[in-house]
C-alpha cells in the first residue's frame, strides 16, 4: 500500500512512515465552473492541447526518421525512405525529378513516360476534345514530327512539360500562360506531402439549429460554420480541395442556396428543388428521446453519386459536413461506379453477393445518427434494370454526377444506356464540370440524345464552391483544371395535365 494515498492513522497502525502533508493550500478556479465562457475556454485549452500533442508526435516521428545513414535499411537492394518529408513554408518549390518526396519523384517518372510534348510541330496523339485543347495546335499531316515524351523540366515551375529545351524556349509564350499556375501546383503538392500539421483539416461539430450558414462564398461559409481560422491562401486551397464535393451539393439543395431564378435556376428547377428542400428542412414536430417524443420519421434523403471516383475515397468527416447542414434530416449517400472502391479494398473488403445484398454493397452506418454511406461497384444501368432502388420520389431523391464527361468522346458511350434511365425517374440531376466548355458539351449531348425529353433545371455557370486548388493532368501537363469548376442541372421532362372545355361533357383533363 502506497503511503501517498493512506491516512495518517492507518499508516500508524500499519507501522509505515507517515507522509509529509506539505502546505495546506489548494488552488481554486477564479471563475465559476458552470459558466458558459469557462466551458468554452476549457474546450479551447483541450483543443490546443490536442493540437500541441499532435505536433509533438509528428516532431518526435520526424526525429526518429531523419535521413541518417543508420536510418537507411537495405532490404533486398531497396532503400526505405519516408514518403513525407519535413519542408518549411519557404522551401516548398522543388523540381519534380529532384524532389525530396519519393512520391513526387515517382509522379515525375510517370509523367515523363506517359505525357507527350505539346509543341505544335509534333503529330497529334489523341482526338481533340475542345477548341481550347492544346492538342488542337498540333499538325495532323504526315510531315509533322513524331510524338515525343516530355523530358525537359521548366526551371520556373519545375514540372516536366516539353521534350527538349529548344521546344520549351520556342513555345515559351504559350507556356507562360500556365507557368505561374503550374508553379502553384508544384508548391501545393509539396506542401500536402510535408510533415507539417494541417489545422485546416479540423472540421467543426454540429451547430445549434439557430445558427444559419451563409452560403454566399467560401469565406462566409467557413466563418459561419465556425471552422478553424484560415489566414493563408495555400491552406484555403487545401481545405476547399476536399470540401468542394459535399458543399457543392449543399449549395444547390439547401434552402439558403445562393442560386435562384436570377442567377442560374430555371422555373422547372425551382419547382424540383423546392420539393426537395421541403423534405430537407422539415418543421419541428416535438420529437425527442422520451416516450412522449416518439414520432414517425420520414424516409432518408437519398443522394445517388454516379460514376464515383475521387469522392468515394474522401475522409468520412468531410461527408459529415453535409449532414450537419441539415440537422433534422437523415441522409443516405449511395456511391455507384466500378471505380468506387479503388485503393480501398484493404479498408473495406468487398462482401459476398447474397440474396439480401445482391450487388455487394459496402454499408457504412456508424458515421453518425444523420448519415449513412453505401458503396456499389456495379454500373447504375445494371442496377436500375433490377429495380433495386425503386420507387423514386422527387421529394426524397437526387442524382449527382461529378465531372461525368457525358459528351466527351472517350466516355459518352458509357452513359448512353444510363441517361434514359435517369430521365425516367423524373428526379433532379446535378452535374459539375472542369470548364465551361466541358459543361456546354455535356448539355448539348444530353439534349441531342433525348430530343426534347429533358427539362433544364439550372443553366451552366461557375460554381461558387469550386475547388480553389488547381490540379495537373499527369497524362497532359498542359491540361490544368480545378475540381467542380462549374455546375448545372437537368431532369426528365414532366407533362402536367391541362384542362380543356368540351361542349358535351364539360371540363376534361388532357
Amino acid at each position: 500500500m502506497r503511503s501517498a494515498f493512506t491516512c495518517q492513522q492507518c499508516l500508524k497502525n500499519l507501522g509505515l512512515p507517515a507522509r509529509s502533508l506539505g502546505p495546506l493550500t489548494r488552488a481554486w478556479p477564479t471563475t465559476g465552473i458552470r459558466n458558459l465562457s469557462t466551458r468554452v475556454q476549457a474546450e479551447a485549452r483541450r483543443q490546443n492541447g490536442r493540437l500541441l500533442a499532435a505536433q509533438q508526435k509528428r516532431t518526435l516521428y520526424w526525429e526518429q526518421v531523419q535521413p541518417r545513414e543508420d536510418f537507411k535499411r537495405d532490404r533486398s537492394n531497396e532503400v526505405y525512405l519516408p514518403e513525407n518529408v519535413e519542408l518549411e513554408e519557404t522551401n516548398l518549390f522543388h523540381r519534380f525529378s529532384t524532389s525530396p518526396s519519393p512520391r513526387i519523384r515517382r509522379r515525375a517518372a510517370f509523367i515523363k513516360s506517359h505525357a507527350y510534348c505539346p509543341h505544335p510541330s509534333h503529330r497529334q496523339t489523341r482526338i481533340v476534345a475542345s477548341p481550347y485543347d492544346p492538342e488542337a495546335r498540333k499538325e495532323s499531316g504526315p510531315s509533322a514530327a513524331p510524338p515525343a515524351h516530355v523530358r525537359f523540366e521548366c526551371p520556373d515551375c519545375g514540372i516536366p512539360c516539353y521534350c527538349s529545351e529548344e521546344h520549351w524556349a520556342d513555345d515559351y509564350e504559350m507556356h507562360l500562360e500556365l507557368c505561374d499556375t503550374m508553379r502553384q501546383i508544384n508548391e501545393d503538392d509539396h506542401d500536402i506531402n510535408s510533415l507539417r500539421f494541417f489545422p485546416e483539416f479540423l472540421y467543426p461539430p454540429p451547430q445549434f439549429d439557430e445558427f444559419l450558414p451563409n452560403m454566399s462564398s467560401w469565406d462566409t461559409y467557413l466563418y459561419t460554420r465556425e471552422f478553424e481560422a484560415i489566414d493563408k491562401e495555400r491552406s484555403l486551397r487545401q481545405a476547399t480541395n476536399l470540401l468542394t464535393y459535399p458543399v457543392t451539393i449543399a449549395s444547390v439543395i439547401h434552402e439558403l442556396s445562393p442560386y435562384g431564378i436570377r442567377n442560374g435556376l430555371t422555373a422547372e428547377g425551382l419547382k424540383s428543388l423546392t420539393a426537395l428542400r421541403y423534405s430537407l428542412h422539415r418543421p419541428r414536430d416535438g420529437s425527442g428521446q422520451s416516450v412522449k417524443g416518439i414520432r414517425l420519421k420520414p424516409p432518408s434523403i437519398r443522394l445517388f453519386i454516379l460514376g464515383a471516383r475521387a469522392e468515394s475515397s474522401l475522409p468520412r468527416p468531410v461527408w459529415n459536413q453535409l449532414s450537419y447542414l441539415f440537422p433534422r434530416t437523415t441522409i443516405h449517400i449511395i456511391l455507384i461506379g466500378p471505380e468506387a472502391m479503388v485503393r480501398r479494398e484493404s479498408e473495406f473488403p468487398l462482401p459476398d453477393r447474397t440474396g439480401r445484398n445482391p450487388h455487394g454493397g459496402v454499408v457504412e452506418d456508424q458515421l453518425g445518427s444523420l448519415i449513412k454511406i453505401t458503396t456499389y461497384t456495379d454500373y447504375y444501368h445494371d442496377m436500375h434494370r433490377t429495380q433495386y432502388f425503386q420507387p423514386y420520389d422527387p421529394y426524397f431523391d437526387c442524382f449527382v454526377l461529378f465531372h461525368p464527361g457525358l459528351g466527351h468522346p472517350a466516355s459518352s458511350h458509357e452513359w448512353e444506356e444510363t441517361l434514359p434511365q435517369l430521365l425516367e425517374t423524373k428526379v433532379p440531376i446535378i452535374c459539375t464540370g472542369y470548364t465551361e466548355w466541358d459543361m456546354i458539351r455535356d448539355k448539348e449531348w444530353v439534349e441531342e440524345k433525348m430530343k426534347g425529353e429533358v427539362d433544364l433545371l439550372m443553366h451552366p455557370r461557375e460554381n461558387i464552391f469550386r475547388s480553389l486548388k488547381w490540379d495537373l493532368n499527369d497524362l497532359d501537363p498542359a491540361d490544368v483544371t480545378c475540381g467542380n469548376w462549374g455546375v448545372w442541372g437537368f431532369r426528365g421532362k414532366r407533362y402536367e395535365a391541362q384542362e380543356k372545355e368540351s361542349p358535351l361533357s364539360g371540363v376534361i383533363a388532357l
